[in-house]
């Protein structure tokens, strides 16, 4: 049961982190084809700074349950079970892992960047990088479910 409690929250702050994913891209796409109007840019950006915050938080969260999971069966052998074992599916679902946090802290760099009057990229190159996670996304949903290795 606590297994599957901890499973479950690992999963609830995951979904939320990658809806910050998708959607700061999003709003950044907005703001390269709203350049000349102000009050619309003012509001976007409050919006963005707004999530990526949610999102560091639910990342953390997210990670803190998906550490629990990976590792918590060497502190309460007796409640977690060691899901991993001598598998190394594990290893290549962090390292997209990985890369989807630095695409997240990417995305919050160039929205930070605005505010100290940096250019972002056209909204049709946003466009074609917002499509990124979703491939990262599909690859650490098929490691976890098939296992392959």
């Amino acid at each position: 049961m606590t297994y599957l409690l901890i499973k479950t929250f690992h999963m609830l702050f995951v979904i939320a982190w990658m809806a910050t994913v998708f959607y700061l891209p999003r709003i950044l796409v907005n703001l390269a084809e709203t350049a000349n109007e102000p009050a619309v840019q003012a509001r976007l950006q409050l919006m963005g700074r707004r999530l990526y915050k949610f999102g560091h938080s639910m990342f953390g969260l997210a990670f803190l349950f998906g550490l629990i999971l990976w590792q918590g069966w060497r502190v309460f052998p007796a409640t977690l079970p060691n899901v991993t074992g001598a598998m190394h599916w594990i290893d290549a679902k962090l390292t997209l892992v990985a890369l989807l946090l630095v695409y997240f802290i990417w995305a919050g760099r160039l929205l930070k960047g605005l505010a100290t009057g940096h250019a972002l990229p056209s909204s049709r190159a946003l466009r074609w990088i917002n499509e990124l996670p979703v491939l990262l996304l599909l690859g650490v949903i098929y490691l976890v479910l098939a296992k392959p290795f």
